[in-house]
């Protein structure tokens, strides 16, 4: 496969990701903040075509579970009634992409609750919150990328084309940066930061939290690109005929540090979302009830939680597919930029 192909072939695994999770209204069957006090850690429920009497369905359907008598946290399958899973069902309002207000879910069931991945301990469908938690995380991871790319490209740019006394002071800066504990310093300068705050605040916080720890690589890799750039004979002759520095930048210099901006992103994205889980599992980011993957593994903290209930821990697993396809993206670019170097 060329460099192209495979960067095309990345390119629609994360999008078809993304777009999922960007569309969560409509493949998560219930609101995320919905809850069910009747049951709580109520396990994944299975889906069937054959019913209890050995005849098959053509359409999938469940059994609702009813609590064990005398148990507090188990369930049995109530064979009695099989419910039929309905696809292109109404259900809770949300808006698609945040703009179109819409009820139609991919799937639903009329007169009980399908929960794939089980309920958390209010009752709440943990697959709709998985979803709805990855428009969190991983927009703060995006925006998280943003900014520090942002600062590394006007620290780097400055620092390399200018050279002197501005290349020493902000690399010296940049090393200082490198050198730092990066998650203890994100997990230190979050704590002193107010904690009471809604979860917009909380989220504004984090990204700009997570996007000034984490510039200093990104700004050093530009810098060597605008070292190398700045020689160049073109930019030399166009110097030598009169054009300004900003000129020199825009036209010749910047476009040469896409390559690296855009593998810098792909690496940095999923370390970012990383850290607003790390952040939001320690109590740290995003609040409850608002979802995010990091505060949905939270509950594996209490000690019952995590021997009992395995699938708390499945918004540890939705992450996996996304990092592999960041990483993925990343190795293509890669290959994308520097064809010859991996021949």
């Amino acid at each position: 496969m060329t460099e192209r192909g495979k960067l095309a072939k990345w390119l629609v695994v994360l999008g078809a990701l993304h777009g999922v999770i960007a569309c969560a209204g409509f493949f998560a069957p219930y609101d995320p903040l919905e809850q069910d006090r009747e049951r709580p850690y109520a396990p994944p429920m299975k889906l069937h075509f054959r019913d209890a009497q050995g005849r098959f369905h053509t359409r999938p359907f469940f059994y609702p579970l009813r609590m064990r008598e005398g148990s507090f946290d188990q369930y049995d399958e109530d064979i009695v009634r099989a419910m039929p899973l309905k696809f292109f069902a109404d259900g809770s309002n949300y808006k698609l992409l945040g703009l179109v207000p819409s009820h139609l879910h991919l799937f639903g069931a009329s007169r009980a609750r399908i929960c794939l991945l089980g309920t958390d301990g209010y009752g709440r469908d943990q697959f709709s919150r998985i979803l709805y938690g990855g428009q969190v995380s991983l927009l703060a991871g995006l925006l998280g990328a943003g900014v520090t790319l942002l600062f590394g490209l006007g620290i780097g740019t400055a620092a390399g084309y200018y050279g002197g006394w501005r290349d020493e002071v902000l690399m010296r800066l940049t090393e200082l940066f490198l050198a730092l504990p990066w998650l203890y310093m994100l997990l230190g300068l979050r704590a002193f930061l107010p904690l009471s705050l809604s979860p917009l605040e909380a989220f504004l916080l984090i990204v700009i939290v997570i996007g000034l720890v984490g510039w200093a690589r990104p700004a050093r890799l530009i810098r060597g690109v605008v070292l190398s750039a700045k020689e160049r004979d073109f930019v030399r002759a166009a110097r030598g005929f009169g054009a300004p520095d900003g000129y020199l930048l825009l036209r010749h210099v910047l476009p040469e540090t896409s390559s690296v901006l855009l593998t810098q992103a792909a690496i940095l994205i999923p370390q970012y979302v990383l850290a607003e889980m790390t952040l939001s599992f320690l109590g740290l980011g995003v609040p409850e009830p608002q979802a995010s993957w990091g505060n949905l593994l939270a509950n594996l903290q209490q000690y019952s939680v995590l021997m009992s209930y395995w699938w708390m821990y499945l918004p540890a697993v939705a992450m996996v597919p996304f990092f592999l396809g960041y990483l993925g993206l990343a190795s293509a670019l890669q290959e994308w930029a520097n064809p010859h170097k991996w021949k």
